[in-house]
């Protein structure tokens, strides 16, 4: 076993040693989702006060609307009653160090992981790679703000999210762990 399964593994027992949440509820008591970045750095537990059985919380790299996002925030709604949702960036995002066509040229040479440093992004070059990267919009981030506005506008004009559900639109600075609103992003995510 791995050094990290065998902590992950311990962690869980000392966690279940006093665990007193199973009849929690399926739907999240605060009736609220949170759409945010995978960074390690954000713990949204934390940030927004949230203990378990809360609210959703729905990660991906960048906290961005995919699809995949959208689809978990439909299903948060239609079948487990949230209300109103929130989509929290962050500065210092990883997200921003690259591109599209940097990270489908990074795949092309070596599915490893690269390296960066003060020269950009590196591969490893140890093969194979793969062309599929190019098929994959990576939904990058130039601007934190633009970005939140872009998930806002995304989320509020899917066709499978009714126009009631407020979205608000946050940038969490990871140096002093304040939430900081997008106006726009808000604005665009108010309820008429």
């Amino acid at each position: 076993m791995s050094k990290i399964l065998n902590e992950v593994l311990h962690a869980n027992r000392n966690y279940r040693a006093d665990f007193d949440k199973g009849d929690l509820p399926m739907p999240p008591g605060r009736r609220f989702a949170i759409l945010t970045c995978m960074d390690a750095r954000l713990d949204p537990a934390k940030y927004a006060g949230l203990s378990e059985g809360d609210a959703h919380v729905i990660r991906n790299a960048g906290g961005r609307a995919s699809d995949d996002a959208i689809r978990s925030l439909v299903i948060s709604y239609k079948l487990l009653g949230t209300r109103e949702w929130f989509v929290i960036h962050h500065t210092d995002c990883g997200m921003e160090t690259f591109t599209n066509e940097i990270m489908s040229d990074l795949l092309s040479k070596s599915l490893k992981t690269a390296s960066i440093d003060s020269s950009g992004w590196h591969d490893s070059c140890e093969g194979p790679g793969s062309t599929d990267g190019k098929f994959i919009n990576w939904l990058t981030i130039k601007d934190q703000a633009e970005s939140v506005t872009e998930d806002v506008v995304r989320i509020k004009s899917h066709p499978l999210v009714p126009a009631d559900i407020p979205v608000y639109g946050f940038i969490y600075d990871v140096k002093s762990g304040q939430l900081i609103e997008v106006p726009s992003a808000t604005a665009a995510g108010r309820v008429e």
